[in-house]
């Protein structure tokens, strides 16, 4: 199991009050769902602000719990498997069906969707996804290299505190130790990420929690891009 742990120099970087170091470590026993594929199957249909959006997804279902391998509890959705549908790289909204409603803002509006597990976790393969730009107003390059958010985001509770998932989607680009990467920042706390994959957050104070995401080059300089770097604000309550 991979681990990478930060050891704090000073309680002013994290709260005193926090008695463990802040660590991340990979989710390992999720199913793979390889052969997942979400494609968007009708016209878009506008009524004023509002857009009909109709997909055909293949080789997975909406509404089941996913089936793990590990024990540990991640935050997770009691209506089961979703779509993480994601506009200008803000909070998603969880989708349970695969036609729905969905007011967009003025101007252009960056579209993505991907499968998204009952607990959160991102189905990561070159089909799980639908990128595209809708409305007026300047257009984006969708062929560069794009890192938008995920998780975490909102309001944790009790034990959904303890492990806490953090996922981000990657387009356009890959991360490894010799090229690009994600810097994480946790209240404070630089991770160096190289490998596309899930992780959960351990050791989190209580209160208002800060998470940076950047997509950067192999020599730590921030890669040039739409909506990076990311930044949320979370919470964890007793």
């Amino acid at each position: 199991m991979k681990k990478i742990t930060i050891l704090l120099i000073s309680c002013f970087i994290i709260s005193c009050s926090n008695s463990r170091d802040i660590s991340i470590t990979r989710v390992e026993g999720s199913p793979s769902y390889e052969s997942a594929k979400i494609t968007l199957t009708d016209t878009i249909y506008q009524s004023g602000e509002d857009y009909t959006f109709s997909f055909n997804i293949e080789n997975y279902e909406l509404g089941v719990q996913t089936q793990k391998q590990f024990e540990y509890k991640l935050a997770n959705s009691d209506k089961g498997q979703h779509i993480h549908f994601i506009i200008n790289n803000g909070p998603y909204s969880a989708k349970y069906s695969d036609e729905f409603v969905q007011k967009l803002n003025q101007g252009n509006n960056v579209i993505l969707a991907f499968l998204s597990r009952s607990y959160h976790e991102s189905v990561k393969n070159r089909n799980a996804y639908y990128l595209d730009q809708i409305g007026d107003g300047n257009k984006i390059d969708l062929s560069g290299q794009l890192l938008f958010y995920s998780r975490p985001k909102g309001v944790y509770k009790g034990e959904a505190t303890e492990k806490v998932l953090l996922d981000f989607y990657l387009v356009n680009t890959k991360i490894s130790p010799q090229g690009n990467k994600v810097r994480a920042t946790i209240q404070g706390t630089e991770f160096i990420i190289d490998e596309w994959a899930p992780y959960y957050i351990e050791g989190l104070p209580k209160g208002e929690v800060s998470i940076k995401l950047e997509l950067i080059d192999s020599k730590g300089n921030l890669i040039d891009s739409p909506f990076n770097p990311s930044e949320r604000k979370v919470t964890l309550e007793e």
